[in-house]
């Protein structure tokens, strides 16, 4: 088998501003005709007849799935699948998207890892969920998406210290020298410490790269995917 990973930008969709153009997220006060149509588009281009959903709430709640769900997966922050041929989507406009495989296995997993998500551990989490289906660690690959850069990502010295002291890692300085979150370094250690085989980094930050959606840098505004799914 083989584990197909998918990162959207902004461009080529149907949402006027400030959601232009291709925004996937239906919970930001974009036109839902314009985002029903982004997402017909997008199961189009996948060539695939089934997607899977989720309602993101920020927390470490990973839920399975296999394709018979007839809505999202309710307050879930990862998605879980051994069902071939299911597109697994995560929506982020900052946080980061973890697109996880284990293609022997036949095991994929979609992950939204903002602040707190991360810090309270949705990761492992689902690569617990992963293990519950026959993926092995080392076996896993992972590809941490485009997220919101450590430079660009200023926070409060204190929000600093408690993401560090649950994610190590993830503590860094901002490009203005203050207190600031680097997640996907953080999220690297802690993939690493489980044993994870291969750890890809898309270095793109969603701040500094205007094709991408940022809710740091504009609110509001649309959602970009990371979308994974097994291919037989």
């Amino acid at each position: 088998m083989r584990i197909r990973r998918v990162v959207t930008t902004r461009a080529g969709g149907a949402s006027k501003p400030p959601y232009d153009s291709f925004n996937l997220g239906d919970h930001v006060g974009d036109d839902p005709a314009a985002v029903a149509a982004n997402r017909e588009r997008l199961t189009s281009e996948l060539g695939l007849d089934r997607i899977a959903w989720m309602e993101q709430v920020h927390g470490r709640t990973a839920t399975i799935v296999d394709g018979t769900e007839r809505a999202p997966a309710e307050a879930t922050d990862a998605l879980v699948t051994a069902r071939p041929g299911l597109a697994l989507v995560v929506l982020v406009a900052d946080c980061v998207p973890v697109l996880l495989g284990d293609a022997e296995a036949g095991v994929a997993a979609a992950v939204h890892a903002g602040r707190v998500g991360a810090r309270v551990g949705v990761v492992p989490a689902a690569l617990e969920a992963m293990r519950s289906l026959g993926a092995q660690p080392h076996r896993i690959e992972a590809l941490l998406g485009p997220s919101v850069c450590g430079e660009c990502y200023e926070v409060p010295p204190e929000m600093a210290a408690d993401v560090e002291a649950h994610l190590p890692g993830s503590r860094c300085r901002s490009r203005k020298g203050t207190a600031a979150l680097d997640l996907r370094a953080g999220l690297w250690r802690q993939l690493a410490d489980a044993g994870v085989g291969k750890i890809g980094v898309d270095p793109r930050c969603t701040f500094e790269d205007d094709t991408l959606f940022s809710h740091r840098r504009q609110a509001p505004t649309g959602r970009l995917a990371g979308i994974t799914w097994i291919e037989a």
